[in-house]
C-alpha cells in the first residue's frame, strides 16, 4: 500500500512539474477541496479536485496547487508572507495582493481544514 501511495505521489510530482519545473517535493495532499470566492455570500467557482502544497528550489520557495477535475484551468498560489489565512469553519480563507475578494477552501472537515492551515502556516515562514 504504501508503494502505492509513492506511485502516485511521484506521477503527481510529475504533472505539477508540467505547470512548474521549480517544485522540489510535496509537503501535503488533500484529495477533495473546493474554492469559493466571498463577496456577500460564498460563491462556488469553477475549480474543484486535489490540492498539493509543495516546496519549490526557487523563490517562492512554497506554494500550492489545485488540479482542476472541472477544467483545464488550476489554481496556483505562490505562498509567501503576504498570503493571509483564517480558518473559518468550513473554509480556510486566503487573501492575496493579487485578489481584492477573499478565497476559501473548502475540505471535508473542520479537522482536516485545521490540518491543511498547520502546513500552510509552516511553510510561509
Amino acid at each position: 500500500m504504501a508503494a502505492a501511495l509513492g506511485r502516485g505521489l511521484d506521477i503527481s510530482l510529475a504533472a505539477l512539474r508540467q505547470h512548474d519545473p521549480y517544485i522540489s517535493g510535496i509537503v501535503d495532499v488533500a484529495s477533495q477541496v473546493a474554492l469559493y470566492t466571498f463577496g456577500t455570500a460564498p460563491e462556488k467557482t469553477d475549480v474543484e479536485g486535489t490540492l498539493f502544497v509543495y516546496t519549490r528550489s526557487a523563490s517562492p520557495r512554497h506554494g500550492f496547487t489545485i488540479m482542476n477535475r472541472l477544467s483545464m484551468e488550476n489554481r496556483t498560489e505562490p505562498i509567501t508572507k503576504d498570503l493571509d489565512f483564517q480558518l473559518q469553519d468550513p473554509f480556510l480563507l486566503y487573501r492575496n495582493a493579487r485578489y481584492e475578494q477573499r478565497t476559501g477552501i473548502q475540505k471535508e472537515t473542520v479537522k482536516n481544514c485545521r490540518h491543511l492551515q498547520a502546513n500552510l502556516d509552516w511553510t510561509r515562514h
